[in-house]
């Protein structure tokens, strides 16, 4: 792959109320510091060391008490805002809408991912087929464990393997916001299991409950549902699947961020 990508950082938030922005005193998570910088500098930081990067859209919480120092931000980095959503997936549509086609292929990842480093990215663009929609990034959840084994993380079964989301996604066509917009409709049953269960089909549930149903298969099974080729990516970095949800995780992000330092001095 070639082309210059367009991100979406998502950095909307659930406001002062939010655990970690409560704990760190600020109007939202991605204002949090971290080793005394706010999360989301490190995050545009990282992309904008990736050559490949071009343009760069954020998704951000747009109430008065956050919406100045998200546009301190933008001016300084160079990066476009955009208001969040009402939910995760509300929000990408709407992004995609206000990128367009011409802007693809389009990264999308969090604002609460201090970790993310240019290699992992490299790593989803580089096993992402050509005609593959949307590359979904996970880690071995055995991995993560065995590297940061006080971290609590979900964890998705499949099969035998144990997965580990990471927040980063590779939207390479169009066609990827078919797959928006299945997410969207599983968003809006979220509290309705038996419209969920539907939706998925009782023979793939079935093969889920029994523990039958691997990654090939539910990743087949879930862009047949979606209308799009959805490939899953493992990366090999344990720090790819930590994101700050909670004050435990940031004392363990600003932990491993030490190290980092320690080992480049």
């Amino acid at each position: 792959m070639n082309e210059r990508l367009t991100v979406l950082l998502l950095a909307g938030s659930r406001g002062p109320a939010d655990p970690v922005a409560q704990m760190a005193g600020v109007p939202a998570k991605a204002l949090a510091p971290v080793r005394g910088r706010a999360m989301i500098e490190r995050v545009v930081d990282t992309l904008q060391r990736y050559q490949r990067i071009g343009r760069i859209v954020v998704a951000t919480d747009d109430r008065p008490e956050a919406a100045a120092q998200f546009q301190r931000l933008a001016r300084r980095a160079g990066v476009e805002l955009m208001a969040q959503a009402q939910s995760p997936a509300a929000t990408v549509a709407a992004a995609l809408t206000h990128i367009g086609d011409g802007g693809f292929p389009v990264l999308v990842t969090t604002a609460d991912h201090p970790l993310l480093t240019t290699a992992m990215i490299e790593t989803l663009l580089n096993a992402s087929r050509a005609d593959t929609d949307i590359a979904v990034a996970l880690a071995d959840a055995e991995t993560v464990i065995a590297a940061y084994p006080d971290s609590i993380r979900t964890v998705l079964k499949l099969g035998s393997g144990r997965y580990c989301g990471c927040n980063l996604f590779l939207l390479q066509h169009p066609r990827a916001s078919n797959a928006v917009t299945f997410w969207r409709k599983m968003e809006r049953n979220r509290k309705k299991p038996w419209r969920l269960a539907a939706a998925i089909g009782p023979k793939t549930l079935v093969l889920y409950v029994l523990g039958r149903l691997d990654l090939a298969a539910a990743f087949a099974r879930l862009s047949v549902l979606s209308a799009s080729r959805i490939q899953p990516v493992i990366l090999p970095q344990p720090e790819a699947a930590i994101d700050v949800d909670k004050p435990a995780d940031l004392a363990l992000v600003e932990r491993i961020l030490a190290a980092r330092e320690r080992s480049e001095d």
